[in-house]
């Protein structure tokens, strides 16, 4: 390991610190800075990050980093780390130097997993372009969702939304879903789903507790709402559960697009921070196996394809929706990365 790559490793979590206090997470903030400092007691962790392959801000190394850390605190282990997250005390680099003396393994093994968000906040600027799309085509939609992991956000239609005043979704549902909306409100009228499937190389089971406990590791410990929303989506997926597959993306979404497609019936491809997971060669794929298809689409049989990603230099979160046989393809908003605001554009 040379000097130039632990300190390439040690500025991504610094990077990725103030990323979260930005996005009014100082508690994390200060997690991370304080493994940036402490990481010498953790060798086989500070390893992996210094000979992490590729590109460490679109891996999200800095969140995997984070949520090991926390599913050491939800499992009380350390005890000064768990007292730490509970607000008992603010000894950041004494509590995380313990975690990753006594821990190392059990960090870089956590680590070398994705992350595993599935944030249902991110349904509120999806379910928004199908109503875009609802408006223009007026049919109901069969769902495709892509890295998918647990498959909460097939579930959207099942969540109480205020969209900028318009709702949607079940209203009596526990699942409340209300960003801070800005401009105008998006096309109010139903969105119905006949039908909806997701994929996902690594998916989750809303009824193991591994999966539960992984995902809950993944919210920020100091954002305490998005945490009990979670649970919630959790406990209404064992009750409705999502339609999920092991499978790699192109592959699948290849094999569903191939199946015939109802007549009446308007098809969604979506995904939310999922490209970043894809290498070059891998995006172009996927976006010439949709445009194939998408050229194919009728009126009756139209096709749509939502994306909800970073930018390639990651600094803005832009939702677009592209639609056949009409081949319009136009940007709706930007979105924090959790669905906490949207800006209609």
């Amino acid at each position: 390991m040379t000097m130039m790559a632990a300190l390439d490793g040690r500025s991504e979590l610094y990077r990725q610190s103030s990323i979260c206090r930005h996005l009014g997470s100082p508690f994390v903030g200060d997690i991370l800075e304080a493994g940036r400092r402490q990481l010498a007691h953790a060798p086989l962790t500070e390893a992996l990050i210094a000979s992490w392959p590729g590109d460490r801000a679109a891996a999200a190394m800095g969140m995997r980093f984070n949520g090991a850390l926390h599913a050491l605190a939800r499992r009380a282990t350390p005890p000064a780390l768990a007292a730490l997250y509970r607000g008992e005390h603010q000894d950041y680099d004494g509590a995380v130097a313990a975690a990753l003396r006594d821990y190392d393994g059990f960090i870089a093994t956590w680590m070398r997993d994705p992350t595993q968000t599935n944030e249902v906040g991110r349904s509120a600027p999806i379910l928004s372009a199908l109503m875009v799309a609802r408006e223009r085509f007026g049919l109901p939609f069969e769902l495709y969702e892509l890295g998918t992991s647990c498959g909460l956000n097939l579930n959207m239609t099942l969540y109480a939304h205020d969209l900028g005043g318009v709702r949607a979704g079940d209203p009596e549902s526990p699942v409340r879903i209300a960003p801070e909306w800005r401009g105008a409100p998006p096309p109010g009228g139903p969105v119905e789903v006949v039908g909806a499937w997701g994929a996902d190389l690594h998916p989750l089971d809303a009824n193991d507790p591994e999966s539960c406990e992984r995902l809950l590791a993944f919210i920020w410990a100091d954002q305490h709402e998005r945490a009990a929303r979670l649970e919630n989506a959790l406990d209404l997926a064992r009750r409705h559960p999502p339609r999920i597959e092991r499978a790699e993306a192109l592959q699948w979404i290849n094999e569903r697009l191939a199946v015939p497609q109802p007549r009446g019936v308007c098809r969604a491809v979506y995904h939310s921070m999922f490209k970043q997971y894809l290498s070059p060669a891998q995006q172009e794929a996927l976006t010439e196996a949709i445009t194939q298809t998408g050229r194919m689409a009728t009126p009756d049989r139209p096709l749509v394809w939502i994306s909800l990603e970073w930018t390639p230099v990651r600094n803005e979160v832009q939702l677009w929706l592209t639609m056949w046989p009409t081949e319009e393809r136009q940007m709706l908003a930007t979105c924090h990365p959790y669905g906490e605001w949207v800006r209609w554009l």
